[in-house]
């Protein structure tokens, strides 16, 4: 086992940038699965401990939603809308205090023109056959939507159109023109309700990321569409192998995807109309599989550490995909443990990457001023001059290799404001919350009894650490053993001990 050391120095008035919008908006499965009770319990877990403003997911119009219908009446074939189920979804996402993101697909198998579809349950991803029956289908939603929960609030939902048509999967031939024509009459059919809600696109993933977001800016200027933002999604893994009913996925280097990111940016501000307009990753992740093994690790918690403190670099937000594993793209899960990309397992089981979210959602709930960050590292001050802060050790795995430098440790100095302090740590390491292992450890159980899911909830839950210290002339030093792939947040929060008459803790744990 190998140690790296490392010291941070914080100055007296530092300021650094960072944009944190870890909270802004959280993926979701297919919108139907949101009629499920499972589904429900974790979504309120995750909002009860970490609080996302919107939720964006596929399936708004696909079949089992059943807002598109048909009759016939003196031999002419009319549409009707049912908005049953969609005002379920909407009702159960304003109780927790959810926005919807929306994106409008996939294609009513009535309205497509193909019979292509994606997934386990058949998303038809072919262009309508009558584009005007697919924005009479939008203008309706948007009304019912109005009705029922009032413009001013409907106005705060983003809208986008349509998810990664630069896939043949997700979109007939990934034909661009056609997708450039939908997305135009979309756009206009949402701003003829009011020309106030923000519509975007293209919401296309890597590889010809570059090339579509060109041209559809090129489209749009050409056509002099004032688009209200610009949506890409954001995967950082080499192409997995797959073995069974799992992908095995190798991480692509950081840099390699900041810099695709920036990409976009510069791409962006080269049109004089489009400069500075926002960018929201609607999707980002490690793996892009629904069976990639490493969303269930310590390793994809400390990953997604990194991504959280500079994703807001040059976007304005960043939703990770998903919230929990109740998913079904590749077919209803086999185990509790199948490598969905959620932050909650089955049975309501934190992952280690819910408490990365945890964490950087404490630092933003701090109001604090960023006083340093790098690679393993975003410190806070906050107005009272505490500090705070998340550090990781993400091991980059080598195929091969040994793990290199398994432990971090770390000397943090920061200016004093008082000469005693308490010292706090919540530590997600392989060693102290790693349900994964003890799920594992069980013998890999493909259905969990209660008393199993009980102890994998006790061993998902961070390991908290205090201890007393005191400055040292004009600075306060905490050092932290960040062990491999571990993240850890901690306070450094100032105050002497005020103890009751009579009271002296020395005496009590020496037991005399």
């Amino acid at each position: 086992m190998s140690i790296k050391e490392k010291k941070i120095v914080i100055e007296k008035d530092a300021k650094v940038f960072f944009h944190n919008q870890v909270d802004y908006c959280i993926g979701t499965g297919r919108m139907g699965l949101a009629l499920t009770q499972e589904y429900q319990r974790q979504l309120k877990l995750v909002q009860d401990k970490i609080g996302f403003q919107h939720i964006r997911g596929h399936g708004l119009f696909c079949d089992d939603m059943a807002v598109y219908q048909e009759y016939e009446e003196d031999g002419v074939k009319k549409a009707e809308y049912n908005f049953t189920y969609l005002d379920r979804v909407m009702d159960s996402y304003k109780s927790l205090g959810l926005r919807p993101f929306l994106e409008l697909g996939f294609m009513p198998k009535k309205m497509a023109k193909g019979t292509q579809t994606i997934f386990y349950w058949e998303g038809n991803t072919t262009p309508p056959k009558d584009y005007d029956a697919w924005c009479q289908m939008v203008q309706a939603l948007f009304i019912h939507l109005i009705e029922r929960y009032g413009r001013e609030e409907v106005l705060l939902w983003p809208v986008e159109v349509w998810n990664e048509p630069n896939l043949c999967g997700f979109w007939e031939n990934a034909d661009m023109q056609e997708y450039f024509r939908l997305f135009h009459r979309t756009f206009e059919a949402v701003k003829e309700i009011d020309e106030r809600f923000r519509v975007g696109g293209p919401a296309v993933c890597g590889g010809t990321d570059e090339i579509w977001i060109r041209s559809f800016l090129e489209y749009c200027n050409e056509h002099k569409l004032s688009i209200d933002f610009v949506t890409r999604h954001h995967y950082t893994i080499e192409q997995p192998d797959e073995e069974g009913h799992y992908a095995y996925s190798r991480l692509m280097r950081p840099e390699d995807g900041f810099a695709n990111l920036k990409t976009t940016r510069d791409i962006i501000d080269s049109f004089p109309r489009y400069r500075n307009l926002p960018i929201h990753i609607t999707e980002f992740n490690t793996s892009y599989t629904p069976r990639g093994v490493i969303h269930d690790t310590n390793l994809n918690a400390a990953c997604i550490a990194l991504q959280l403190s500079r994703l807001g670099e040059v976007n304005e937000s960043y939703s990770y995909w998903t919230f929990g594993d109740v998913f079904e793209e590749q077919g209803v899960p086999f185990t509790p443990f199948y490598g969905g990309f959620g932050l909650v397992a089955a049975g309501g089981i934190p992952k280690p990457t819910f408490w990365t979210f945890e964490f950087f959602k404490r630092l933003k709930d701090s109001m604090g001023q960023c006083v340093y960050k790098d690679d393993n590292a975003v410190l806070l001050k906050k107005a009272d001059g505490n500090y705070l802060g998340v550090v990781w050790n993400m091991v980059f795995p080598k195929k091969g290799e040994a793990d290199g430098n398994n432990i971090l440790k770390l000397s943090i100095s920061f200016p004093v404001c008082d000469t005693e302090y308490c010292f706090m740590t919540r530590t997600v390491d392989e060693e102290t919350c790693n349900p994964l292992k003890v799920w594992h450890d069980f013998g890999e159980p493909p259905y969990l009894k209660e008393e199993q899911t009980a102890l994998l909830k006790e061993a998902a839950k961070p390991c908290l650490h205090t201890e007393r210290i005191r400055a040292q002339e004009e600075n306060v030093e905490v050092t932290l053993q960040i062990g491999k792939n571990a993240v850890i947040y901690f306070e450094v929060n100032a105050g002497g001990i005020t103890s009751d008459r009579g009271y002296d803790y020395e005496r009590v744990m020496e037991g005399i």
